[in-house]
């Protein structure tokens, strides 16, 4: 009953692949089954999704079985799959339940989040296989409930994500515990000179492979870099999201913090996205991924770390929001996508300073990627027309009830109308897509002349040296919605007129932070709707100064937000009623110096003192300051040291 397609398989493998319809072995399949390969220590570098579970299981079954047919009564495990995540654990352990099932094989997992007293019951019973992350298996080990004496085969699966999560430790404290007799076989997407290191120490004789997938850099993989300014990196992800409309996408950020806020950010706008970082618990990262899987979510923003084992068919889109460190973790990020022969792309979204680094990445990892601009509104709302006369529901032939329907309406409705609520109704299932400055941030500015006698910097440059256009005169005035401003400036005569944008009856607060506590609408505005129990449309303008945020709030329900915020009388933001209902900050100024002025003569009258003194500074003959006066307070330096 053997295959062609897999000559040296085990005859139970086989039956389970041709079940599962595997009918072509991916070429790190084919390679560890040459006769060069067969019971030796391999080091393969394959790039992810490209069937190395099914690679390594096909390779040890030999090994494990030697002849028999199925195996006998599990005892002590005769296999040991090292994995870096516990989701890849367990997604090795689907995976070899199905190719091993013919061969009545028993496997274990052992991985953290999981209930420690259940694997040590289920490792007393016996276990042909045991998979794993280093952390559990050295604690069973470390217990004495794992006992690998009978080991003939260990796996190191995605090596290099192992090691750059700090397993090294433990990963030599498992390999030393096992015999020496045992095959070694280490996958990985990269191999870093820490990985060569590794093998060499633990492997011998071991057959290096490399396959051409690994060596193309991902091939199946389109790579796009997008340049955009740093402060509209959200608005490019929306845009992209909603050009490309995927099915599944994968965003990346840097931190869980920054994993909160995009995840926030992109539900509010109305995408169905879920958040994956390590601050989830096992339950919360089960629930997440099940719902990537049945479609109820379809974006997914993750760290490095929480991404690693995510293994999702529709995922066809990965978005770097912040950008990877180097070039492996690039190709890790990337290799979530492109799986099993499937066409991905990886998109990277580039601020101006850093394209040159970006580019030298690139070119580390060997691949090309196309350079471009993210998606503008225009163009979206433009594909959305297309997308739209391409709709299953005009395309597809209409039923009895929906054709009766249809001329009921058409009965009581005129045909423009009716299809202008097609169109309404189908527009408001898509988020709104984001306005990008259509100026591209790297392009070269004009010279500026050089000041008359004075050069810039140390020696003379020619007007070649410059690359930047003279500035225009500033705009004075409030910033809006995270717009840059000037500071703060006297108080004017009198309340200006409405600006653009500004709410017809809206009613002006106060909050009590600025700009110095790096105050932006995008955490004030949820703040303001959680205190006084309102929703985005209540809010009108927004207005950030140094030392305070005016905003509007609708003057419907200004009354009730008021009393709300009112009585709140806990936390560091807080809001009140502003005096002026113009918009305008009326922070008292700072009064420049008189030159002969005495201290209460100044605007406002006399400048704060130091607590504790009332009285005047003089210079002492030692250069230093003392005091002299009446004192108002007890002062620590009275006191005489002891002896």
């Amino acid at each position: 009953m053997s295959d062609p397609a897999f000559p040296d398989t085990h005859p139970a493998l086989t039956r389970a692949l041709a079940e599962r319809n595997y009918t072509v072995p991916t070429p790190v399949q084919l390679a560890v089954l040459e006769p060069d390969a067969e019971r030796r220590d391999l080091l393969v570098s394959a790039q992810t999704g490209s069937g190395k579970t099914i690679a390594f299981g096909m390779a040890f079954a030999d090994t494990l079985l030697e002849g028999a047919a199925t195996f006998g009564p599990a005892r002590d495990p005769l296999a040991l799959i090292i994995a870096p995540t516990r989701e890849l654990a367990l997604q090795v352990q689907r995976e070899l339940s199905w190719l091993y099932q013919y061969a009545g094989a028993r496997i274990v997992s052992c991985v953290g989040g999981m209930d420690p007293g259940r694997e040590r019951r289920e490792l007393s019973a016996g276990a042909h296989i045991v998979v794993g992350t280093p952390g559990r298996l050295r604690d069973h080990l470390e217990r004495r409930a794992l006992n690998v004496s009978s080991l003939k085969a260990a796996v190191l699966d995605e090596a290099d994500e192992m090691l750059d999560m700090g397993f090294r430790e433990d990963l030599q404290f498992i390999l030393e515990t096992t015999p020496a007799s045992r095959r070694t076989l280490l996958f990985s997407a990269t191999l870093p000179k820490a990985i060569v290191t590794l093998a060499a120490h633990y492997q011998k004789d071991a057959l290096r492979i490399a396959t051409r997938g690994a060596a193309s850099g991902h091939a199946d993989i389109e790579y796009r870099a997008l340049r955009i300014a740093g402060n509209k990196i959200e608005r490019g992800v929306v845009n992209l999201l909603r050009f490309l409309d995927p099915p599944g996408a994968l965003v990346f950020c840097g931190t869980r913090e920054r994993v909160r806020h995009m995840a926030a950010q992109l539900t509010e706008r109305g995408f169905a996205a879920v958040a994956m970082s390590g601050e989830l618990s096992q339950s919360e990262r089960n629930h997440a991924l099940q719902a990537l899987r049945d479609g109820r979510a379809r974006v997914c923003v993750a760290t490095d770390v929480a991404a690693r084992g995510i293994d999702l068919p529709s995922l066809v889109l990965v978005i770097h929001a912040d950008l990877p460190n180097d070039a492996s973790v690039l190709q890790h990020r990337s290799g979530r996508t492109g799986r099993a022969g499937k066409k991905g792309i990886s998109v990277l979204l580039v601020p101006p300073s850093r394209r040159r680094r970006v580019e030298e990445m690139l070119g580390k990892a060997r691949v090309t990627a196309t350079w471009g601009e993210p998606p503008s509104a225009a163009e979206i709302r433009q594909l959305d027309q297309q997308r739209l006369l391409e709709n299953p529901m005009l395309t597809e032939a209409p039923s009895e009830d929906d054709l009766a329907m249809a001329d009921q309406l058409l009965q009581s409705r005129d045909a423009r109308t009716v299809a202008a609520a097609f169109v309404k109704i189908y527009r408001a299932g898509l988020p709104a897509p984001e306005d990008i400055d259509e100026e591209v941030p790297f392009q070269k500015r004009e010279p500026r002349e050089p000041r008359e006698g004075k050069p810039h910097g140390n020696k003379e440059r020619s007007h070649k040296d410059f690359d930047h256009k003279p500035r225009g005169p500033r705009e004075h005035g409030p910033r809006e919605h995270g717009a840059r401003e000037p500071r703060d400036h006297a108080r004017h005569d009198g309340p200006r007129p409405p600006r653009e944008g500004d709410m017809q009856n809206g009613v002006w607060f106060r909050l009590n932070v600025g700009r110095e506590r790096n105050a932006d609408p995008k955490w004030l505005l949820p703040e303001i709707c959680r205190q006084g129990e309102l929703t985005k449309k209540d809010i009108g303008a927004i207005r950030v100064f140094d030392m305070e945020t005016l905003f509007q709030v609708s003057g419907d329900v200004a009354p009730k937000f008021a009393t709300l915020v009112s009585e709140r009388k806990k936390g560091g933001v807080r809001i009140s009623p502003a005096l002026d209902q113009s918009g305008e900050s009326h922070a008292r100024p700072r009064a420049e110096p008189v030159q002969g002025a005495k201290p209460g003569d100044e605007p406002g009258g006399e400048p704060p003192r130091k607590p504790g003194f009332q009285g005047k500074k003089f210079g002492g003959k030692d250069g230093k300051k003392k005091f002299w006066g009446k004192k108002s307070g007890p002062r620590k330096f009275d006191k005489k040291k002891p002896g």
